[in-house]
C-alpha cells in the first residue's frame, strides 16, 4: 500500500479523488473523525467527504482508500453515491476542528489548531496524530491578530477545548475554499451550524460574501446578514447585485431594513429603494439596475471592454443596451440592444448605434414573470430590458433571475440532496 504516513488535512483539502481506473470521481472535501471514550486517545479518521458532479457530497470509507499521493487519493471499490449527511457522534476536521482553540498541557498555553495530520496505524486504520497549531497572541492596536510562533504536537498533548462557546477562527477553512465557486462555497456554509456559519461569514472578505450570499437560501441569508455588524452588513449588501439586495432586504422588517439601507452609500441605497418599489413578481420586482448602458456614439471596441469586465455577472455581459443621454437608469430614450456576437462581428471603429437589434420590444415593468419568460424564449434571449412609460430604461431581467423565481423556493438548499440518508456502515 502506497499511502502516505502522514496527511495533513488542510493540504488534502481539494485534491482529486480518482477510481482504481484512473477516472476522477471527485474532490476531498472534508475528513470525517469520530472521538474515543476519552480525549486523551486521538480520534480515528473514518472517511472522506468528497464532492462529486452536481455538488454532492458523499462519504468515502478510509477502508477503500488505496493510496493517498501529491494531487491524488486513489480508492477501490465503487463510491457509495447517496449524500453524506453528518451525525451527532462525527466531527468534520475542516469544518469543525480548525481554529479551534486548544491549551497546552504543558506550558498552559492557548494554541489555535491551523492544521490536522492523520496517519495510518499498523492495523491499517487511521487515526489523528499530530497537530499544527499557533500560539494566540492577542491583538494590534487595528484590531488584527498577532501572528504568533507555530508548532507540531501530539493530539494527546493539548486539552479539547478551552471554550465552546469562543468563536472559532475560519481563515484555515476559507483558505482551503479560495479558489472554488461562490455555489460551492454556499453549499458548504449550508451545511454548518448557525454559529459556524456566522463565524466563517465574519471573516469571509466583503466581495466573497457577497457572491456567497447571492447562491444561499434565503433564510439563510438574513440569518447571516442579521448576525453581522450594521456597518458590515452594510457594506456586503453594496457589494450585492441590487436586485438580490432588494430581496433580502424585502425579508427582514421594515425597521431593519430601513436601517441598512441608512448605512449604505447613498447611491448604492438608491438602487435598491428603486427596486423595493415594484411588486415582487414584475419585471421591475425581478430586474437589476446595473446593465452595461452606452450611448449610441460608442464604438465596438469600447463596448467590449466594457462587457470584458471581471466583475460583471455572465448574463449581463451578453448584451449591451443602447440609451440616449443619461445613461444611469432611469436614462434617456431607449434605443435597443447589442448583443455580443453582433460586437464580434464588426469593426472594432464601428458605433453601437449602427447595429442595434430593435427586432423586440421592451417590457413594462408591470410586466409578469410568464410575459418575461415568453419574451426570453421567443427571442432567444438571456436578458431583456424593461422600461417606464416614456421608453426610459429601468432596468434589465436577465434569465437566471427568472429561474430563481420559477424554480420552488428550496432549490438551492436541495440542488444536491438524496432522498435518502447516507449510512456509514
Amino acid at each position: 500500500m502506497s499511502t502516505a504516513d502522514r496527511v495533513f488535512v488542510a493540504r488534502l483539502a481539494s485534491t482529486a479523488v480518482f477510481d482504481p481506473l484512473g477516472d476522477q470521481v471527485g474532490r476531498v472535501r472534508d475528513v470525517v473523525i469520530v472521538y474515543r471514550a476519552t480525549m486523551r486517545l486521538p480520534p480515528k479518521a473514518i472517511g472522506l467527504v468528497v464532492e462529486v458532479p452536481g455538488r454532492r457530497r458523499v462519504f468515502v470509507p478510509m477502508g477503500r482508500v488505496t493510496s493517498i499521493d501529491a494531487g491524488a487519493v486513489i480508492t477501490t471499490g465503487l463510491v457509495n453515491m447517496r449524500r453524506f449527511e453528518q451525525r451527532s457522534s462525527e466531527t468534520l476536521v475542516m469544518n469543525d476542528l480548525l481554529g479551534r482553540k486548544v491549551v497546552l498541557r504543558d506550558s498552559g498555553a492557548e494554541v489555535t489548531i491551523e492544521d490536522v495530520a492523520i496517519e495510518q496505524q499498523p492495523n491499517r486504520e487511521w487515526e489523528v496524530g499530530r497537530l499544527f497549531v499557533r500560539r494566540v497572541t492577542g491583538k494590534t492596536a487595528f484590531g488584527f491578530r498577532k501572528r504568533g510562533e507555530s508548532t507540531q504536537v501530539d493530539w494527546v498533548d493539548v486539552d479539547h477545548p478551552v471554550d465552546s462557546t469562543v468563536d472559532q477562527d475560519a481563515s484555515q477553512l476559507i483558505a482551503a475554499y479560495q479558489d472554488t465557486k461562490p455555489a460551492d462555497l454556499a453549499d458548504v456554509l449550508r451545511e454548518m451550524s448557525p454559529k459556524r456559519r456566522l463565524e466563517v461569514a465574519r471573516e469571509l472578505n466583503t466581495e466573497r460574501l457577497a457572491d456567497v450570499l447571492e447562491e444561499l437560501p434565503e433564510e439563510t441569508s438574513i440569518e447571516i446578514v442579521s448576525g453581522l455588524e450594521m456597518d458590515r452588513a452594510a457594506e456586503v449588501l453594496e457589494e450585492m447585485q441590487p436586485d438580490d439586495a432588494a430581496d433580502l432586504l424585502g425579508e427582514l422588517d421594515d425597521e431593519r431594513a430601513e436601517e441598512l439601507l441608512q448605512a449604505m452609500d447613498a447611491d448604492e441605497a438608491k438602487d435598491v429603494r428603486t427596486l423595493l418599489a415594484y411588486d415582487e413578481d414584475t419585471a421591475g420586482g425581478l430586474m437589476t439596475t446595473e446593465p452595461v448602458i452606452l450611448s449610441p456614439e460608442t464604438t465596438v471596441a469600447e463596448a467590449l471592454a466594457h462587457v470584458r469586465r471581471e466583475d460583471l455577472p455572465t448574463a449581463l455581459a451578453a448584451a449591451v443596451f443602447v440609451c440616449r443621454q443619461p445613461l444611469e437608469p432611469p436614462t434617456g430614450k431607449y434605443l435597443g440592444v447589442v448583443h455580443i456576437q453582433a460586437l464580434l462581428r464588426v469593426p472594432p471603429t464601428e458605433a453601437v448605434g449602427s447595429i442595434i437589434d430593435d427586432e423586440f420590444e421592451p417590457l413594462g415593468s408591470d410586466a409578469t414573470i410568464a410575459e418575461v419568460s415568453k419574451t426570453l424564449a421567443a427571442y432567444n434571449l438571456v436578458s431583456v430590458p424593461v422600461v417606464d412609460d416614456n421608453d426610459h430604461l429601468v432596468g434589465v431581467v436577465t434569465v437566471d433571475d427568472v429561474l430563481d423565481e420559477l424554480l420552488p423556493e428550496d432549490w438551492r438548499s436541495n440542488r444536491s440532496d438524496e432522498a435518502e440518508e447516507v449510512r456509514h456502515g
